[in-house]
């Protein structure tokens, strides 16, 4: 099995929770979601960040405005829609659930090796 592979599995997994926790912060341009995920070590390229925007905006969790740029073109900022927030709201608590039976798990394998 490619370790490799798994990881960058387990980081699609949780990419769309982050887009949209990026995104309860402050409206942002896909290049500022990017740099943020960048920055925690979340690896992405526009070719995977650009479609997932596009899936939320259809699904109706985000929206997006134009703004004139000093450099170059307009730009295109998203923001969380109400029914993004309340969808990000589920995600957290599925999130939490799932770090707590993570951490039972690793807990377990702890003790079972002692």
């Amino acid at each position: 099995m490619n370790l490799e592979n798994t990881k960058a599995q387990m980081r699609k997994g949780v990419l769309e929770y982050c887009i949209l926790s990026i995104l309860a912060k402050n409206d942002a341009y896909a290049s500022d979601i990017i740099n943020e995920l960048k920055d925690a070590r979340m690896i992405v390229v526009e070719g995977t960040m650009y479609p997932l925007l596009t899936r939320q905006k259809n699904a109706g969790l985000l929206s997006y405005r134009w703004e004139e740029s000093q450099q170059g073109p307009p730009r295109k900022y998203y923001t969380l829609t109400e029914k993004g927030k309340e969808f990000l709201g589920e995600l957290d608590k599925s999130w939490e659930d799932l770090i707590t039976a993570v951490n039972s798990i690793n807990r377990n394998r702890s003790r079972s090796k002692s």
